[in-house]
């Protein structure tokens, strides 16, 4: 029996970018763990990435081109050869050009593959639509509205190294549950902890994370900024900012001060929720412990004051100084170090003239709404909006336009396939070649293919080459192969990519970036057009915002004829099963997860007479879903918590996404999943 061990990465949207190893008997992949090697994430993989190999064997996997014979959203399909495939997408792309122009097509990337060469990050298959005119595609979904803020104080929305995490002696885990979402990062909260550091949690629900935290602050949802600017009002009425650190390294002290004067901690807690008492001793803490650390993610930014409220958080280490310490700052994102070539990945040059952009968050607005020209082909690539995407009742509507053309790659039949007209089997992870980098660290990861693809799959890049080819396209950039695509990736020239080949991330697996040791990215001064940490920002200003970092309220959460007629604000976090929608049809790890729960503190399912155990409708203007109610004082009065992920074929036609709004975030126009109110009333 020949055994390999293949070297990969797990592909999924998650900060922790897992490199893993694959073993391979006889040509099959027999197994599959954490590679030990890694520095960061050390040989473990998650509850969801542990069971990918049975995944990849599910019953149901799409290993054929399919035909849809039903109608749309109905999910009945024929199998049809790929040269048929083909065949009828060429045609139909060519008459959709023809009558309305390349706009009319519409490429939707999604976050299911976070890949430079087979998913989002290099948008596998752009050149293709950018020969033909296509639409551009703003992916919003995840990290637009923190980026933003973050770049408007920093100039970046990299930050500190997660690894210094280790030499923090407060650290403050703000909006983020690690232990669903990224667990390798608490290995180094933990190491800071052995050293007496003290762990704060703010969240509006006490998560699996906020329970081990040393405290626990839940803020209205949406309301983090005002929060920020409370504790810092405490900081500063301490005379404990770094006068040094704000004199050299930032701009416009004067007035954010004068911002900061304006939040006394009982006008914090008027607008947040959190007592007073609480917001001053966490103040007094972080007025005497250098260095603080912020790990602030994804779900903190996803409401109508989303980008003000990374812009602020950012803020506080340029006050406390700590930006210039190791163990100190903020971490988001570490994507803003790791500068790669997207450009020539893109090759946007190709275009044959300025094309619109259309977000992905509001892709019911996008097919219903948009008609100069209209969307009249679609394609999903690694996403499915018809279960993740805001305002499900909108995305469905427009999915089922009988004159939309909708091709999807997919691995399973999720809500979204049920709605194409030619579904095309895609390679898995450990099936094709791709090059990876990690949101939460600072290494590079390659991904060896271990294994052949099992029946008629195509790796994303293998199908768009193969198009272009059917469509007689001749732009030789079309046909560059995976190994060609992620070198050129690689040849930035940057500093920090130095070193990095290739060669040398197939032979090794993974590589650091070639940042110093120690990595203090602002220490010396920041991105800015400024070059300091701007507390005024004249870019925000052209915008027509407020140049000052502050707060600003969430737009549905804090609106009071909204909270009269939907008194609960909705937050539909993480899955500790799901990620996304993938795995939302796996059956054991649907099992694990249960259907949908919907938590409420007591003293609001009391004044609704409800109780544990019982069956509730979530409901507003835009739609309605349906979960079982935990009665729960881990939920903060006047929340009410569920999950994300789950397949709305599984959950009675609807899930979370059913209520929630497609309106933009002040920054960035990312889309606003936690700035929700609804009513919960009995079901049935």
């Amino acid at each position: 029996m020949k055994e390999l061990k293949v070297l990969g990465a797990c592909p999924l949207d998650c900060p922790d970018g897992c490199s893993w190893v694959v073993t391979v008997r006889d040509g099959k992949a027999a197994g599959l763990r954490g590679n030990p090697g890694h520095p960061y994430t050390r040989g473990a993989l998650c509850t969801k990435v542990n069971r990918w190999l049975e995944q990849a064997g599910r019953p149901d996997r799409i290993l054929y081109p399919l035909r849809r014979t039903g109608r749309k959203g109905e999910g009945r399909f024929e199998r049809i050869g790929w040269d048929e495939a083909l065949g009828e997408i060429a045609g139909r792309l060519e008459r959709v050009v023809a009558e309305h122009g390349g706009e009319a097509i519409w490429p939707y990337w999604g976050t299911g593959t976070l890949g430079y060469v087979q998913g989002l990050e290099g948008s596998a298959g752009r050149r293709f639509f950018n020969v033909l005119g296509a639409s551009a595609h703003h992916a919003n979904i995840c990290s637009a509205a923190g980026s933003a803020g973050l770049e408007h104080t920093l100039g970046s929305p990299g930050g500190m190294d997660p690894e210094d995490l280790a030499h923090a002696r407060l650290i403050i885990l703000w909006g983020t549950n690690p232990l669903t979402t990224g667990h390798h990062v608490w290995r180094f909260v933990q190491a800071a902890r052995r050293e007496g550091a003290y762990v704060a949690a703010v969240d509006p629900v006490l998560t699996r994370t906020a329970a081990q935290a040393d405290e626990h602050l839940a803020p209205l949802p949406g309301t983090d900024a005002a929060l920020a600017l409370g504790l810092l009002n405490v900081v500063v009425g301490l005379g404990a900012q770094d006068e040094e650190f704000l004199e050299r390294r930032t701009l416009g002290w004067p007035e954010f001060r004068a911002r900061i004067e304006g939040f006394p901690p009982a006008r914090a807690a008027e607008i947040t929720g959190v007592p007073a008492e609480r917001i001053v001793a966490l103040g007094e803490r972080i007025a005497r412990t250098r260095p603080t650390a912020i790990r602030a993610t994804q779900g903190l930014q996803r409401h109508g004051g989303g980008g003000a409220a990374l812009r602020t958080l950012a803020c506080l280490p340029g006050v406390t100084g700590d930006w210039a310490r190791r163990g100190g700052g903020l971490t988001f994102s570490t994507s803003g170090h790791v500068r790669l070539d997207r450009e020539t990945l893109y090759r946007d040059d190709l275009r044959p003239g300025p094309v619109r952009t259309l977000p992905m968050s509001r892709i019911g607005h996008g097919l219903l709404e948009v008609d100069d020209p209209p969307v009249a082909a679609l394609f999903v690539i690694a996403a499915n909006p018809a279960a993740s995407a805001p305002h499900q009742g909108k995305v469905r509507r427009g999915l089922a336009r009988e004159d939309l053309f909708t091709v999807v790659l997919e691995q399973f039949p999720t809500d979204t396939t049920d709605y194409a007209d030619i579904v095309l089997p895609a390679t898995m992870q450990h099936e094709h070649a791709d090059l990876h980098e990690g949101y939460g660290h600072l290494y590079l990861t390659w991904n060896e293919p271990a294994v052949a693809p099992p029946g008629e799959c195509l790796p994303t890049t293998e199908t768009f080459r193969r198009l272009a080819r059917r469509m007689g396209l001749a732009e030789p950039a079309l046909q560059d192969s995976d190994e060609e695509l992620a070198e050129q990736a690689l040849s930035s020239g940057d500093p920090w990519l130095a070193g990095i080949t290739l060669d040398r991330l197939r032979k090794e697996g993974f590589v650091r970036l070639a940042v110093p040791e120690p990595f203090l990215p602002y220490a010396e001064g920041f991105p800015t057009p400024s070059g300091r940490l701007e507390f005024v920002s004249a870019r925000a200003a052209a915008a027509g915002l407020d140049p000052v970092a502050g707060y600003t309220p969430p737009a549905e959460v804090t609106d009071p004829l909204r909270a009269a007629r939907y008194p609960l604000a909705l937050i539909s976090a993480a899955s500790h099963h799901f990620l996304n929608t993938v795995f939302g049809g796996n059956d054991e790890l649907r099992r694990r997860a249960g259907g949908p729960v919907l938590r409420m503190h007591p003293g609001d399912a009391a004044a609704r007479g409800l109780e544990s155990g019982r069956r509730v409708r979530a409901v507003n203007d835009r739609g309605a879903f349906e979960a079982v109610l935990e009665v729960t004082d881990r939920v903060r009065p006047g929340v009410v918590a569920t999950t994300k992920g789950h397949w709305a074929k599984f959950s009675g036609g609807a899930n979370a996404n059913a209520v929630v709004d497609e309106r933009d975030t002040d920054l960035g126009g990312g889309p606003v999943f936690h700035d929700t109110r609804v009513e919960v009333e009995p079901a049935g």
